[in-house]
């Protein structure tokens, strides 16, 4: 008997063999994500624990740049009820693993106007380790926001027309 073939085609945004902890929904909505950057997240015992259990958000959280480094900050990890005194404190600065030419090119990037990187994903990898997905943004206007979602309607309605007319 033959093996059925997995549907790999999950969508934009997917990625493969990776557990998702969390998302930064509102990131799209805010900025316009111009580039995206995967980056390794030093951790301690306590917080991978406790991202396992799905202790985590992202949402207000933003990376920055602290002399030669790469800082997640504002990112929220649950404590982990089982590690006792070597518990970690919720809202540390976590530092982000990059290449010393990425980090320099990120950098250069920064110091436009307007240019900051946020946050979007939250995941294991493949080989469980926890990775973040960052984005290069821009932030977007009220009339950005408004010129997105007009957009966004006529395509659904354009979708919409096209099923009917079949």
């Amino acid at each position: 008997m033959a093996k059925r073939k997995k549907n790999t085609d999950k969508g934009p945004g997917f990625i493969t063999g990776a557990a998702l902890v969390a998302e930064n929904r509102k990131a799209r909505h805010n900025y316009a994500v111009l580039d995206t950057l995967e980056a390794g997240v030093m951790l301690l015992g306590s917080e991978v624990k406790s991202l396992r259990h799905g202790g985590s958000n992202i949402a207000e959280s933003y990376a920055s740049m602290e002399g030669n480094e790469l800082f997640l900050l504002n990112a929220h990890i649950a404590e982990y009820l089982k590690a006792n005194r070597e518990n970690h404190k919720p809202r540390r600065p976590r530092k982000l693993l990059l290449h010393r030419k990425q980090i320099d090119k990120l950098h250069a990037k920064i110091q436009q106007d307007g240019i900051t990187i946020v946050p979007l994903k939250l995941y294991f990898n493949e080989k469980g380790k926890v990775k973040i997905l960052l984005g290069i943004a821009k932030g977007k206007t009220h009339a950005d926001k408004r010129q997105t979602a007009k957009k966004r309607d006529w395509a659904r309605d354009k979708a919409r027309l096209m099923r009917e007319k079949g």
